[in-house]
């Protein structure tokens, strides 16, 4: 094997499709319901929230979807990201396992929210919007979108969850510096954000109490439009330029993945890195190699590995559709753990698809031992990843010492999906030994999947 580094494409290699997962499944996933009918969605239903071409996207069974010259010109500014080879990881680790980490965080926001945020930005420009709103958690996804605000005109409204909005306020900074309006979750600006503080003034808020604030301003002012940063079908698509463009650097490599792994939160960063290899095996009919295929989750919200998979709402005042996820209830509060971007109570409707059908695998972990793993990583490989990537940091590593323990030299790949540059406080935190590990409220939980809509079969 070559001692090289790093695997760089040109920029004329960057994929010009994105990849859509839906036209490949064994069984198509359950439909989006409309709460009131119980029939699914369509179109119009969603013409409210979002421009009509990524409704027709969001609903598309077509296996590729053209990605827009000026979004390619955009794209330019930091893609292709590199693939970089973790020789120094895997000396500390001993290992005789050979683990690529995708790094995402060359992006202007430092994460891969922008892959998605600079599409929607773009086609809602294209419909003649001139204002979104939006959620953010940890404010990857808010840094995002404001930046792609910036750049196509566009007057951004984002709703950041309060425990994040207090622990990240660098994040919020980035924010105004493009531009954008940040404002803590839950607010006074809407009656679902009214309606928390009135139970709980010093509420911590959620990505699902945020989302129903952005949908509210988006559904009742006719200048404005939604916006979402994972979750929905295209969103993930948006994401999968990611794993294309490692199929093509691991090629470069002379690599092929055993293992693939990806934190989760609501799903598109795992989604990006993965949906294009597990594509490939769906359309190999057993003649390409099946790969293990992880997904890691926070043990403080484990919607994959403790949620239950049914129809439930998006958010928590219940203005969304109904879709089929691996939910925790809408009604559910994570506690305030640092890893804001995964403190969503449900998980993707494709995600929670290819866990059903036994596609994909997940695993839990607490934020100290995560935040360990980036401390390793980052003393090994120098870059210090977000609270959110150490989950698949962690997840990576625990792969390739059970390859020292087995003696196998198996390929390991992992999505770092974002730099912890805005997130020094929490890594401060976790030196002096004042990270706790959050257990969730049984009882809360318990409540949360009482209330779940009823669905009939």
């Amino acid at each position: 094997m070559s001692a090289q580094t790093k695997f760089l494409l040109d920029e004329s290699k960057m994929p010009r499709h994105w990849y859509n997962i839906a036209a490949d499944l064994p069984v198509p996933a359950p439909p989006v319901l409309h709460p009131g009918t119980m029939q699914p969605v369509g179109p119009d239903d969603l013409a409210p929230l979002f421009p009509m071409e990524l409704i027709l996207q969001e609903v598309s069974t077509e296996r590729e979807i053209a990605i827009p010259e000026p979004v390619r010109e955009v794209f330019k500014l930091w893609r292709p990201s590199p693939l970089i080879r973790a020789h120094r990881l895997e000396k500390a680790l001993g290992t005789p396992a050979r683990i690529y980490y995708k790094y995402e965080g060359v992006s202007p926001a430092g994460s891969h929210k922008p892959n998605t945020a600079i599409p929607q930005a773009w086609y809602n420009q294209q419909a003649g919007i001139k204002k979104l709103a939006t959620e953010t958690g940890a404010g990857q996804w808010g840094s995002s979108l404001s930046f792609a605000g910036a750049l196509f005109g566009i007057e951004v409204t984002v709703f950041q969850v309060r425990v994040s909005y207090d622990q990240k306020p660098y994040r919020r900074a980035l924010m105004e510096t493009y531009g954008a309006r940040c404002i803590a979750s839950p607010s006074n600006e809407t009656n679902a954000g009214r309606a928390i503080l009135a139970q709980n003034p010093n509420h911590l808020g959620s990505l699902g109490i945020a989302i129903s604030e952005a949908v509210e301003v988006a559904a009742t002012h006719d200048d404005t439009k939604y916006s979402l940063g994972s979750v929905l079908n295209h969103v993930l698509m948006h994401q999968t330029i990611i794993g294309q463009e490692a199929m093509l650097q691991l090629e470069m490599a002379g690599d092929d993945p055993d293992v693939i792994v990806g934190c989760t939160g609501g799903g598109s960063n795992f989604a990006g890195i993965a949906f294009p290899f597990i594509g490939q095996q769906l359309r190999g009919a057993g003649k390409t190699k099946q790969r293990r295929i992880v997904a890691v989750e926070p043990a403080a919200c484990p919607s994959l590995t403790r949620g239950r998979y049914a129809y439930d709402f998006g958010d928590t005042a219940h203005m969304t559709p109904l879709t089929k996820m691996h939910t925790l209830g809408s009604t559910f509060t994570p506690p305030g753990f640092h890893a804001g971007g995964l403190r969503y109570h449900g998980m993707a409707p494709l995600v929670s698809h290819l866990k059903q059908l036994g596609i994909i695998e997940a695993t839990a972990y607490h934020q100290n031992e995560c935040f360990a793993a980036g401390v390793q990583f980052a003393r090994a490989e120098g870059i210090l990843p977000a609270p959110e990537a150490n989950h698949a940091v962690l997840g990576a590593i625990n792969e390739a010492l059970r390859c020292k323990q087995e003696g196998r030299s198996e390929v390991i790949l992992f999505n770092l999906c974002g730099h912890g540059h805005f997130d020094m406080s929490s890594y401060s935190n976790f030196a002096a030994g004042k990270l706790v590990d959050q257990p969730y409220d049984e009882a809360e939980l318990a409540m949360a999947l009482a209330g779940l809509p009823s669905v009939p079969a």
